[in-house]
């Protein structure tokens, strides 16, 4: 124990870089610390004023959903839920999140192609910048089409690129596809070797997470619809020769994903092989 403890140390004296995120961990939980006890100060001494009461619940739900919750999750889920693949991608609490149900053969460059010429806009990353913007557009019903995406992890990272479709200009509803690169030594169940895996399901609403009471996304129920509704924009640009449809893949099953809303799915798994040639 000693010896490691002499390493991890030696490793910050050599690399003092390494700091970053410890103290950024430590500064964030600081601020929290000081801003409840603040508020909890604050309110006590203006009990009686209504606008106080409704302060100070702003603060406490800043505080549990942004910060407490989110560490007991990552917590717990680093304890119990696996680091392989299992068909599931995870939030960045760690939460069991949307079904893989897509796989694609070829390179980024021919997916991107393929992808805006079915008709998908590539999401933005998500910068503060892009984040008052979908507050804004979402509040004033305004189309937002590169809206960003929440980030997913498979493999341990989160996902390379997402396409959506925002439906009739308002950016709360919107079909929309995470896609993940396959590392080299990894195949999917049964032996399938794929690129790409993918998570495609359908913003129907935005409300609250009911698992760390974030705002978020609510998707509808039926992933399968929307797994096909990809397959079936593909199809309708013509844009690839081989899609393969794998019934029973994944056993089907009955969930919520990672924002506590409940889905269904088969458990079919839509391989799309762009390396067999695109049609004209």
């Amino acid at each position: 124990m000693t010896n490691k403890l002499v390493i991890r140390v030696m490793q910050y004296v050599r690399q003092p870089w390494r700091l970053a995120v410890p103290l950024k961990r430590v500064l964030i939980f600081l601020f929290v610390v000081c801003a409840v006890s603040l508020s909890t100060v604050w309110l006590f001494e203006n009990i009686r004023l209504a606008r106080t009461w409704i302060l100070a619940a702003a603060v406490l739900w800043l505080a549990i959903a942004y910060y407490i919750l989110p560490r007991i999750h990552r917590l717990l889920t680093s304890i119990y839920v696996p680091n392989y693949f299992i068909g599931r991608a995870r939030t960045a609490d760690g939460l069991l999140a949307d079904p893989v149900n897509f796989a694609l053969r070829g390179d980024k460059k021919t997916l991107v192609k393929v992808m805006k010429k079915a008709g998908w806009q590539e999401a933005d990353p998500i910068t503060i910048r892009t984040g008052i913007r979908t507050i804004f557009a979402t509040l004033r019903r305004r189309s937002y089409a590169e809206a960003p995406v929440s980030d997913m992890y498979v493999f341990g990272r989160k996902q390379d690129i997402a396409f959506q479709k925002e439906v009739d200009g308002n950016p709360a509803k919107r079909h929309h596809i995470r896609f993940w690169h396959v590392p080299k030594d990894v195949f999917l169940p049964g032996g399938y070797n794929v690129d790409w895996v993918g998570a495609a399901t359908y913003d129907d609403a935005v409300g609250f997470s009911l698992f760390t009471f974030q705002i978020t996304h609510s998707i509808s129920g039926d992933v399968d619809a929307e797994r096909d509704f990809v397959v079936k924009t593909i199809k309708k640009a013509h844009r690839a020769r081989s899609i393969e449809k794998i019934e029973g893949f994944f056993p089907g099953y009955k969930h919520r994903n990672g924002g506590g809303h409940k889905y269904f799915t088969d458990g079919s798994m839509v391989i799309v092989d762009l390396k067999k040639g695109l049609l004209k």
